[in-house]
């Protein structure tokens, strides 16, 4: 086939066709973060923010005599521990021409709100990074940012390490006082386990805690929907429907109630968290804020800022299952 002579086409007349942009701008970056989500909200006064932490002395049924004197005597009672973490800050920075502002955009009115949009969830999922990782606290100087401990840190007690060099992270303080200085030692990597699984909740269960929820990358998802102990799930199905495969578990039943799985894409694939998100909160020293900049010229800059801490009001309430590959 050929075209009539002089036939005008598409091509021939490119200069006189309207372009054909979507008013919408799609974006299909990971904005979750149910660690910090599910965490709770307080308020820090300080750079160094602290709380104590305190138990009950061991249970022991030691019966005593009947009509027995007390004069001089005193049962040995534990002192409370004193745990401290510092506060971070996390930015970003934006900056949008006077010419950029004015042009007709598709998709926004203003590109500098729209940036201010995606600066917000990028500081969320920054916080959710040095929430679920491994960072231990440091007092920071005029040369060095302070840094906040992460829940890799926090978990001391239940901290479940691979056989071999494995050891949990050590406080400031010596024992159970201070911050979390030291970084967990890694031990020989393991694979992820129902067994490991079952043994973080009870550890968790035995301090007094209850296994709510357990955080896990993809990796460890995969794995946990693996596990033996999932019962078969059924569903009905009606005459000339398909059905439909049921390959992932969110719940885990087990003999401590009923645990919640919630994968997170910003966990450090080696580990899996299991605990009580009632025990842990974001503490705010300076909530979210937008602050205008000096204009030095034909441009708008603006900061987008937050400054927080991780206060994990327990360690006893979580376990941590790590060198897990």
């Amino acid at each position: 086939m050929a075209l009539i002579t002089n036939t005008l086409t598409r091509y021939d007349a490119a200069r006189a066709v309207r372009e054909d942009l979507s008013n919408t701008i799609y974006n299909i970056a990971p904005t979750d973060t149910p660690i910090i989500n599910n965490a709770g909200r307080d308020k820090a006064k300080s750079t160094l923010f602290e709380w104590q932490t305190d138990g009950l002395a061991a249970a022991s049924n030691t019966p005593v005599l009947e009509g027995d004197d007390v004069i001089g005597v005193t049962d040995a009672r534990g002192v409370t521990n004193r745990v401290n973490n510092y506060t971070q800050i996390n930015r970003k920075l934006i900056s949008v021409s006077g010419t950029l502002e004015a042009v007709d955009k598709a998709g926004m009115t203003s590109y500098l709100a729209y940036e201010l949009s995606k600066a917000s969830s990028e500081i969320k999922r920054d916080m959710e990074l040095g929430v679920s990782g491994l960072q231990v606290g440091a007092v920071g100087t005029n040369a060095v940012a302070r840094k906040t401990a992460g829940m890799g840190a926090w978990i001391i007690t239940n901290y479940m390490a691979g056989a071999g060099v494995g050891a949990a992270p050590i406080m400031s303080g010596g024992g159970l006082n201070g911050t979390p200085s030291t970084a967990a030692v890694a031990g020989t990597p393991r694979a992820f386990t129902e067994a490991l699984f079952k043994t973080a909740q009870a550890a968790v269960w035995n301090q007094g805690g209850d296994p709510k929820v357990a955080y896990m990358g993809a990796t460890q998802k995969g794995v946990f929907s693996t596990f033996a102990g999932i019962a078969t799930r059924f569903r009905d199905v009606p005459a000339g429907k398909q059905a439909t495969i049921v390959g992932a578990a969110d719940v885990y039943i087990g003999d401590f109630g009923e645990t919640v799985v919630v994968p997170d894409r910003f966990m450090p694939a080696t580990i899996v968290y299991v605990g009580d998100p009632e025990y842990m909160s974001l503490a705010y020293l300076r909530p979210f804020q937008t602050t205008p900049l000096a204009q030095t010229g034909d441009a708008k800059k603006t900061m987008v800022l937050s400054e927080w801490g991780l206060r994990m009001k327990s360690q006893y309430a979580w376990a941590a299952i790590a060198d897990l590959i």
